[in-house]
C-alpha cells in the first residue's frame, strides 16, 4: 500500500505525502485471482509517490510527463503513444477519489469539509509488471485517511479492496494481490481462498520478517515491446471448469503455501525450486505466444546460469535468486548485459504500517 510515510505534517492544514512501492509477487501468483495463495513483497527500487496540499478548490494536477498534452509535431505526439499508451495517472487520482468517497458515504463515515489539490510522481518503468498504477492509487487513499483524518476508520485490510475498486472503475483487470502487498509493506503471505473471500471480503494477510529472504535480483527490458500480445484463454477456461487449468492453478496456490514454511527455515535450496515451478506451471497454462517473447528471455537468461527466475507479476520484469552467490550473479550480470537486459540487485521495503494502522487489523 502507501508507503514509508513520506509524510511531512499530517492533518488539513499541512502538506501530506505518501509513497507506495512497486511490488514483485514472489510465489504463487497468479493464483491471486483464483481464490489461490500468494507471497509478495515491496520492491524499494521503485516507487509512486503523491502530495495533497490543501486548496481552495479541489484540484488534480497532471503530471509534466506522464499526462503529457503539449507535444513538439503529430511525430512526437504518435511516438509518445506507442511507447507510453493514452493514460497517464490523473484518473487514477480522480477514481480513488470517487470509490473513497463512495465507501465513507456507505458507511457513515463522516468526512470534514475542505479541498486540496493531489499531484503524484512515479519512477516505476512502464510495463514491466510491477504494480506501477496501483502504487499512485494506494499513495493517493494513503493521503485521503490522513487528510480527512479517517486512517482508523478504514480497516488495513479492506484497504487493497479500495485500490483494486478504484482500478476496476478504469478497466484494469487485476488482483488483490499488489494492493495488499503495498498496503502492507514487507513480506506478506496472502490465503485468497473462497471461504475467506465470501465471509470477510477480503484474504487473510500474514505479514513476514523480511530478513529471512535471501538476496534477489530484478531483470527488465528497457523497451518491453513484446509483453504477450495475444488475448489469454485462463480465466475463461477456469471458470467453464477446465480441470487441467484447475489443477494447475490449485498447485501454484500450494508452492506459495509450501514457499511460507521454506521461507521460515531459510531453505533457499527449495525456494529456487518452488521458483522455477511456478513460472513452468504458468508457461504450460498460458502458453508461449501469451506470455511473450521477451518475457520467457528474460526468465531463460536467468535459468542459463542456473539461477531461478519467475515472472514478478503477469510479464515484463523477472525476480531471480541465484542460490550459488557472487559468482554466479556475476554471470547473470554478463548475460543480461549481452541479451540487452537491465539487472538490480533488489531492495525489500519493510512494513509501513504505522500504530493507527495497526489497531485496525483484525485479530
Amino acid at each position: 500500500m502507501d508507503q514509508i510515510n513520506s509524510t511531512e505534517a499530517g492533518g488539513v492544514s499541512g502538506v501530506i505525502e505518501h509513497k507506495a512501492y512497486a511490488r514483485v509477487g514472489l510465489l504463487g501468483n497468479p493464483s491471486d485471482v483464483y481464490f489461490g495463495k500468494t507471497i509478495s513483497f515491496s520492491l524499494g527500487n521503485f516507487w509512486a509517490s503523491v502530495k495533497l496540499e490543501p486548496s481552495h478548490h479541489l484540484v488534480i494536477k497532471p503530471h509534466p510527463i506522464h499526462d503529457l498534452v503539449q507535444f513538439n509535431s503529430l511525430d512526437h505526439l504518435v511516438n509518445r503513444l506507442q511507447n507510453e499508451g493514452y493514460y497517464g495517472g490523473v484518473r487514477l487520482l480522480m477514481a480513488i477519489c470517487k470509490v473513497f468517497y463512495k465507501y465513507c458515504t456507505d458507511n457513515n463515515i463522516n468526512l470534514q469539509p475542505g479541498n486540496f489539490t493531489l499531484s503524484y510522481d512515479t519512477n516505476i518503468p512502464r510495463q514491466t509488471g510491477l504494480s506501477g498504477s496501483s502504487a499512485i492509487v494506494c499513495a493517493a487513499l494513503s493521503c485521503l485517511l490522513d487528510f480527512y483524518n479517517v486512517r482508523h476508520l478504514i480497516k488495513v485490510e479492506v484497504r487493497p479492496n479500495l485500490i483494486l475498486s478504484a482500478e476496476q472503475e478504469l478497466g484494469i483487470v487485476a488482483g488483490l494481490q499488489d494492493r495488499v502487498a503495498q498496503v502492507y509493506g514487507g513480506l506478506v503471505h496472502m490465503d485468497f481462498s473462497k471461504e475467506n473471500m465470501d465471509k470477510l471480503g477480503h484474504g487473510i494477510y500474514t505479514p513476514m520478517d523480511i530478513s529471512l529472504l535471501p538476496p534477489l535480483h530484478l531483470i527488465y527490458a528497457e523497451n518491453p515491446s513484446d509483453s504477450g500480445k495475444v488475448h489469454s484463454t485462463v480465466r475463461q477456461r477456469w471458470l467453464n471448469g477446465d480441470e487441467f487449468i484447475i489443477s494447475s492453478m490449485k498447485e501454484v496456490a500450494n508452492i506459495a503455501a509450501e514457499g511460507q514454511s521454506v521461507i521460515l527455515e531459510k531453505n533457499y535450496q527449495k525456494l529456487a525450486e518452488l521458483m522455477n515451478r511456478n513460472f513452468d506451471l504458468r508457461r504450460r497454462m498460458f502458453g508461449d505466444e501469451c506470455l511473450g517473447a521477451i518475457n520467457i528471455d528474460m526468465v531463460e537468461v536467468a535459468r542459463r546460469v542456473g539461477a531461478a527466475s519467475k515472472f514478478t507479476g503477469s510479464g515484463g520484469a523477472v525476480v531471480v535468486f541465484c542460490p550459488e552467490g557472487p559468482s554466479q550473479v556475476k554471470l547473470l550480470e554478463d548475460e543480461c548485459q549481452k541479451a540487452g537486459f537491465i539487472i538490480q540487485p533488489i531492495q525489500v521495503v519493510p512494513s509501513c504500517l504505522n500504530d493507527v494502522d495497526l489497531k485496525t487489523l483484525s485479530n
